[in-house]
């Protein structure tokens, strides 16, 4: 079993590398706006480099995938990612890691990188995965057993979804060193300040009452 996952995790590390140059002199933030006086400014595209002098080998290593994620919440299913935010040494490299932990029928609900394409390498579990494009919207998707591999494009709304009886694990490679996640139900009915309920009542076409329901059930903690 470890044999198995060092091996799959190399192989997204090797895999999402191969595309990693093509987006990461893109925006690695949601934003950056410009300021004229430079004594203001904070942040850059990415992070500030280190003096390469001051430069240690800690500065690229990471340790800790080999721990189980809890899934001990509604959806079942936990992440730990690990980004430049984890992982100084990744910053301006265009790549980041994460492992997946799946409870049966757990899910990763329905969510989008905006900054990253996903590959998705499945190490334990049967899984019920797919993405949706843009318009027309048509869905891809597919069941997933060990080994397999499913690769989800960089901005478009997809999905995992445990469809084993036992407890599911998976790595993903993701091509930005900051790839962000938007869960779409919590954004759209969680936000902060609320979306005006107006809105989502005609958007979705739902009842006053049930629009009111979800944004309660969405509250951030």
């Amino acid at each position: 079993m470890k044999g198995v996952s060092f091996l799959m995790t190399v192989a997204i590390l090797a895999l999402a590398s191969s595309f990693a140059s093509t987006y990461d002199p893109s925006l690695l933030q949601d934003f950056c706006v410009a300021i004229n006086d430079i004594k203001s400014g904070v942040f850059v595209n990415g992070k500030f480099c280190k003096d390469p002098a001051q430069v240690i080998a800690n500065d690229f290593f990471f340790s800790g995938l080999n721990i189980p994620g809890n899934t001990g919440n509604k959806v079942g299913s936990n992440v730990t990612l690990v980004n430049v935010d984890k992982l100084a040494g990744l910053n301006t490299l265009g790549i980041s890691l994460a492992r997946l932990d799946f409870a049966p029928y757990g899910l990763n609900p329905p969510h989008t990188h905006p900054r990253g394409t996903e590959l998705f390498v499945v190490i334990e579990g049967t899984f019920l995965v797919g993405f949706v494009t843009s318009n027309p919207n048509k869905l891809f998707t597919k069941v997933l057993n060990k080994g397999d591999v499913f690769v989800f494009p960089i901005g478009l709304i997809h999905f995992q979804f445990n469809i084993g009886e036992t407890a599911g694990l998976a790595f993903a490679g993701l091509s930005s060193q900051n790839p962000g996640v938007i869960t779409i139900a919590n954004a759209v009915f969680g936000s902060v300040p609320p979306i005006n309920p107006e809105v989502l009542i005609k958007a979705f076409q739902l009842d006053k009452n049930v629009v009111e329901y979800l944004q309660k059930a969405f509250v951030p903690n």
